[in-house]
């Protein structure tokens, strides 16, 4: 109601000022430009994307729809720190925020050039994930798990990660398994015969989208490393390779406690159809992310991850933060037996920017609003 309130005193102010501008017609028609100016400047520059941003009320928040069976061991019971709240902060300049960067639209309008020579390759399938496949869920928070382990969702949305954030040394590092993963370049319902899923051609691999997660934690002042090293030169082998990395800049670098490992999916469901797991934000088109959290399983191969549930409290904190900044941009979050590199830190885990159907515009944008609400959870954890 506050917000509807302020909107109108400046449409009120604007619309004053044009009567003004209506009273001197006759004396100076260049009075009223100025005056039509000022009003469409008013409207660009201090209206707020109301919705796209808005926090979830607090039943909403609150809710629990469904909790699993099993409470966690007295031996991992949840601490008494409450964890955070999050709140909405929306980016500081919205127009730079929501603009396609100059490299991604020169690439585009290149792609423009060609298409009219492609030939199909395939069908693309536009689809939001909201609650498919959901098996825990608590207000924003959806969780798909696959495993055996049972999990306690309320339990463990009250606890603090374990992080420590200080702004004079680098505290995260984004890397890249697969690095060569790549995106399509047009919005369009086909994907071309010669689309090369893989390149080494970091403006349109997932560098690129690292890059636009680094500019976002970069200018909320953290200190942020970005491993940008082919790991996935060789297909097999690649999650050792990106390991070695990995602990050498932790070794190098100790106060670095979030490692984020970007990649993107690929959905399809026969051999000629990709899925693009897409959400409108703002106005704009941005790829669906996947956060994955994974936990020993000794029963399914999984060893050496203890500590599991330390990550699984940051990825949602992760995910409450990017919903409730931008509500749909999140998949549910995929909590498997897995460990991939995700041992390595309490706060370490695996990203999927949309899939191999999403466009290199739409991963971007996402890129940037994993940023954001990444910088916004960091900042709860900050130490002066």
């Amino acid at each position: 109601m506050k917000q509807k309130t302020w909107m109108l005193r400046v449409s009120a102010a604007s619309l004053a000022l044009l009567l003004t501008g209506l009273l001197f017609w006759k004396a100076d028609l260049r009075v009223l430009d100025v005056c039509a100016s000022a009003v469409v400047f008013s409207a660009k520059t201090l209206l707020p994307l109301s919705v796209t941003y808005a926090a979830p009320t607090a039943a909403e928040d609150t809710s629990a729809e469904t909790e699993a069976s099993q409470t966690l061991p007295a031996a991992t019971a949840p601490s008494a720190a409450a964890a955070p709240p999050v709140t909405s902060v929306p980016p500081e300049n919205e127009d730079d925020f929501l603009a396609t960067p100059r490299d991604v639209q020169a690439r585009m309008t290149q792609a423009q050039q060609r298409a009219k020579a492609e030939k199909k390759g395939g069908t693309l399938l536009e689809k939001q994930y909201t609650d498919e496949g959901v098996t825990d869920k608590k207000g924003v928070i959806r969780v798909k798990n696959t495993n055996d382990t049972d999990i306690d969702l309320p339990a463990l949305l009250k606890r603090k990660a374990d992080l420590t954030v200080k702004k004079d040394a680098p505290c995260v590092l984004i890397y890249h398994t697969h690095t060569t993963e790549t995106y399509q370049l047009l919005d369009r319902a086909f994907y071309a015969a010669d689309f090369a899923s893989r390149s080494n051609d970091t403006g349109q691999n997932m560098v690129r989208v690292g890059d636009e997660i680094c500019k976002q934690l970069e200018e909320s002042g953290f200190s942020v490393l970005h491993d940008t090293e082919i790991h996935d030169a060789r297909y097999t082998g690649a999650y050792d390779h990106s390991r070695a990395a990995v602990k050498a800049c932790l070794e190098k670098h100790p106060s670095i406690q979030i490692t984020l490992d970007v990649h993107r999916d690929a959905i399809f469901p026969d051999k000629t159809t990709k899925i693009k797991p897409t959400a409108v934000i703002g106005g704009k088109k941005a790829a669906q992310v996947m956060i994955i959290s994974g936990c020993q399983e000794e029963g399914n191969g999984v060893t050496d991850f203890p500590d599991w549930e330390q990550n699984l409290v940051f990825a949602l904190q992760l995910q409450k933060h990017m919903e409730v900044l931008f509500p749909g941009l999140t998949r549910p979050l995929f909590f498997c037996a897995r460990r991939y590199n995700m041992h390595l830190t309490h706060c370490s885990l695996l990203l999927e920017v949309g899939s191999d159907g999403n466009t290199l515009e739409e991963a971007v944008y996402s890129g940037r609003c994993v940023g954001k609400a990444l910088a916004e959870l960091m900042k709860k954890y900050e130490v002066r």
